[in-house]
């Protein structure tokens, strides 16, 4: 064992953050912790590694076992470059070779014993260094610095010149290069891109040690995660495998959860029914069998209704609008600032219904695209143009946090246009900001005074504020909070095309979710930036690739494919093949048979699914009859006259039984279906 945590209990002041977790960590395990913002996630890592005290409980390690922590956005302080900073890590390597450099000089110049004890302490240190992978130390710093998103000209820039996303990147890259025990990473993916991220999953993948992350990259705890730790509602509950897994298990232990729970409240309901029934017949006898069964109910041990974290609301979102078949035209767009060439020829047309995601490594200019869409930036060439009745909303949280600072000043006019410059749909951006005054309920009802309250409620439901949440002022909202109030009223307004900059930055798992639902329920058009693979595979249906040369289209072929894994799959085949041409859209070379192969065994997939609705709803069919059949039979056992007909409720008896056997059958049946 190499971590214990037993019985770890933390409250600020009266509120209490976890309570009684428990749980542990072998050798080679690599464990997730999840859980939405202000579960308790940050506050149990200080506990692990002894920044904070918990109030009860205790934390052991393994005798001689070593512990690293990366803190969220973790700054170095260092005048050292980027390349010394991590060479650092390596001193005693260094100064090891360092020995053997002079040792060897010292062999030169003697003779005889004195040499003979040379060579020794020469061969005692050559092995030491070579055991402790001397030899290939600074190509390992260079491997992870390249993994982490650093180029070679990178390597010489002062650690004090560089951001706090790139200062986090080089404590990232000192901790990996240390090899603890047990590496601990709070959001490490957080000022990654894509590539990077992706290096980071095969490097912990293979990674000796153990690893405990809090992330809300499902897709990166998908490839790492053994073991899920869920922190909800100050506990704490452990589920082996990774995060699809853990979602799985979740959602059966809650349906499991709410079934016992409504069995309990139907038996309830049939048994308060009966004593009633058994009341009104006002004799002696029914009445003392009335209160027998009331003692009965009072036994019972009552089983609590299961908690919700996802609201259970689903909103079917269509634009009041809808545009026509073709939504936006792009031709021949190219951007630079300066000596920086972003992007050049872009072309690329989108149909009404298509979720489009751009992808690409950081600094090729997917933002910018965005932004010129907008008209927050111009193009240097080329053109762009919305086609029918198209009207695009724009969704970015830099930018939406930017103008609500400048919008709660007093200069909030001037404010915006130095941060945006002069653009044509001002007013319209302005309807998209947040006033720091109101309420979410206010924020809602006077952006839409059409709606009635109920409807607001349900809106805001939708996006997790529920009960008092929706008297909250938008200036104590948290950034992820506030994003999903825009997200909300975004989804609300008049725009049938909806652009959207990494709109799940700054989300915890149920809001993204949340977003991925409402997304996908969304009967318009979707162009989206996102580094987000599991939140691309759940909502996109064409991968727009951005090189500095164009893009590459990963369409599919139908709107059901287009998720991050057909492109890994599409790229990684055509690479393969020798064929990947960056100017066209991506068709395998084989063409027509790939294709009709991929059709075929997609129409397959969407007729059993079909078959299996269908059965689904047969079956939902006839548990309905029996479960009416079976409320009647009780109702007749009930009836005054088979009170003292045994014969009869004998046999009304045999039918329930099988009635309630058949629907057992049915309801398991029903169970795996679904």
């Amino acid at each position: 064992m190499l971590l214990s945590c037993q019985n770890i209990c933390k409250a600020f002041v009266e509120k209490i953050i976890i309570q009684n977790v428990s749980f542990h960590i072998e050798d080679n395990d690599k464990a997730a912790i999840i859980g939405i913002n202000g579960a308790g996630k940050t506050t149990l890592l200080k506990i692990i590694v002894g920044e904070l005290s918990p109030d009860n409980g205790q934390v052991i390690f393994g005798k001689d076992k070593t512990l690293g922590y990366l803190k969220q956005n973790q700054s170095v302080t260092s005048e050292n470059t980027i390349y010394d900073e991590l060479l650092a890590v390596k001193a005693d390597l260094i100064n090891l070779e360092k020995q053997i450099r002079e040792t060897e000089i010292k062999m030169k110049d003697n003779t005889g014993e004195t040499l003979e004890q040379l060579l020794a302490v020469y061969t005692r240190l050559t092995h030491d260094f070579e055991f402790a992978g001397g030899y290939a130390y600074r190509s390992e710093v260079v491997g992870v610095l390249k993994g982490l998103g650093f180029c070679e000209d990178d390597f010489p820039k002062f650690i004090s010149t560089l951001s706090g996303g790139q200062k986090t990147r080089v404590a990232l890259g000192k901790l990996l290069l240390t090899k603890p025990d047990l590496i601990i990473l709070d959001e490490p993916t957080n000022h990654l891109d894509i590539i990077a991220v992706s290096w980071l999953e095969t490097y912990l993948q293979n990674y000796k040690g153990a690893v405990i992350i809090v992330s809300h990259d499902r897709y990166f705890l998908d490839r790492i995660a053994n073991k899920v730790i869920e922190v909800s509602n100050t506990k704490a509950a452990l589920f082996n495998g990774n995060y699809t897994t853990y979602a799985a298990k979740k959602e059966k232990l809650r349906a499991d959860e709410m079934k016992a729970y409504l069995n309990q409240q139907q038996e309830i309901g049939r048994q308060e029914a009966v004593i009633t029934k058994l009341r009104q017949f006002n004799r002696e006898k029914h009445i003392k069998r009335a209160k027998s069964r009331e003692k009965q109910l009072e036994k019972v041990e009552l089983i609590a209704k299961p908690e919700t974290e996802v609201s259970e609301i689903r909103l079917q979102l269509k634009p009041a609008v809808e545009s026509g078949k073709d939504v936006l035209e792009i031709a021949g767009l190219k951007k630079s600032f300066g000596n920086l060439h972003l992007f050049s020829d872009v072309n690329f047309n989108i149909r009404r219904g298509e979720h489009v995601a751009i992808i690409g490594d950081n600094g090729t200019g997917k933002t910018t695209l965005l932004k010129i869409l907008n008209k927050y930036l111009e193009a240097d060439a080329g053109r762009f143009s919305f086609v029918t009745n198209v009207h695009p909303g724009y969704y970015d949280q830099e930018l939406l946090f930017a103008a609500n600072a400048a919008h709660s000043n007093n200069n909030a006019h001037k404010s915006q246009k130095e941060r945006f410059g002069a653009c044509t749909n001002v007013t319209h951006r302005r309807n998209q900001l947040l006033d720091e005054t109101k309420t979410l309920m206010m924020e809602i009802s006077d952006a839409y005074p059409q709606m009635s309250d109920t409807e607001i409620r349900n809106m805001l439901a939708a996006f997790l504020f529920t009960g008092d949440d929706v008297f909250k002022r938008v200036k104590d909202l948290s950034g992820g909070e506030r994003g999903r109030l825009s997200l909300a009223k975004l989804m609300l307004s008049q725009a049938n095309f909806l652009l959207l900059d990494e709109p799940t930055n700054h989300l915890d798992i149920i809001s993204k979710e949340i977003l991925e639902e409402a997304l996908n329920c969304y009967t318009g058009t979707v162009l989206f930036v996102s580094h987000d693979r599991y939140f691309i595979n759940r909502t996109a249906t064409r991968i727009l690739e951005l090189t500095a040369n164009g893009f590459v289209d990963y369409p599919g072929y139908d709107t059901n494919i287009g998720t991050y894994d057909y492109y890994l799959e599409k790229k990684e085949k055509l690479k393969n093949a020798a064929a990947f041409d960056e100017a066209d859209s991506v068709v395998p070379l084989a063409g027509i048979s790939e294709a009709k192969a991929d059709y075929i065994a997609r129409k397959e997939k969407q007729a059993a699914g079909r078959k299996r609705e269908n059965d689904i709803r047969r079956l939902e069919e006839k548990i309905s009859i029996l479960e009416n059949e079976l409320q009647n039979l009780e109702n007749q056992m009930l009836a005054p006259e088979l009170v003292t007909n045994a014969e009869g409720l004998m046999r009304l008896s045999d039918e329930k039984t099988g009635l309630e056997d058949e629907l057992s059958g049915l309801y398991d049946e029903w169970e795996k279906l679904n």
